[in-house]
């Protein structure tokens, strides 16, 4: 099973969405799951995976995972080849590394990374950028090439973004 997550913060709560989806060219979801969270901390530059985190971790709480399950998270899982991480790399080290997780963002990071793949989709000119752990990052790639939609965007993505802003 795959799982996707996406937190979007309102100015006094933050609405975190997760759909769950049998295979990577799914056209759609098996099961959502929602929640509304209060804010633990303010956006911090950098440190980003603070805030978010905790949201997801909760909703975590109501999926009871299995071998081989993935997660998705809206963000990057390393940032640099010096090892700095980020959201789904600190994901990945809070699930003890028993889950591959996967960063799909949407705006670029700039430091070098080579585990980092970039992903064209559509007519779309503008990547997608790709990293991960626990899977390999050029096998997630060709995964996310796959998915369904003819957009930048994957379908499921897209629905989970307009989701998590309901």
């Amino acid at each position: 099973m795959i799982y996707a997550f996406d937190t979007y913060y309102y100015e006094d709560y933050a609405n975190t969405v997760c759909i769950a989806f049998d295979d990577w060219t799914s056209e759609r979801e098996i099961e959502t799951f929602t929640e509304q969270t209060d804010i633990n901390s303010g956006y911090e530059s950098g440190a980003f995976y603070k805030r978010e985190l905790p949201c997801i971790l909760s909703l975590l709480n109501k999926i009871v995972l299995k071998d081989g399950d993935v997660i998705i998270v809206d963000g990057y899982v390393t940032l640099d080849d010096h090892g700095k991480i980020g959201l789904g790399g600190h994901l990945y080290d809070v699930l003890k590394e028993k889950f591959a997780v996967v960063g799909i963002a949407k705006n670029e990071f700039t430091t070098p990374d080579s585990q980092r793949r970039n992903v064209f989709r559509g007519e779309s000119k503008t990547p997608l950028f790709i990293t991960a752990k626990g899977i390999d990052v050029d096998q997630v790639k060709r995964h996310v090439e796959q998915m369904h939609g003819a957009y930048r965007m994957p379908t499921l993505l897209k629905k989970l973004d307009q989701l998590s802003r309901d």
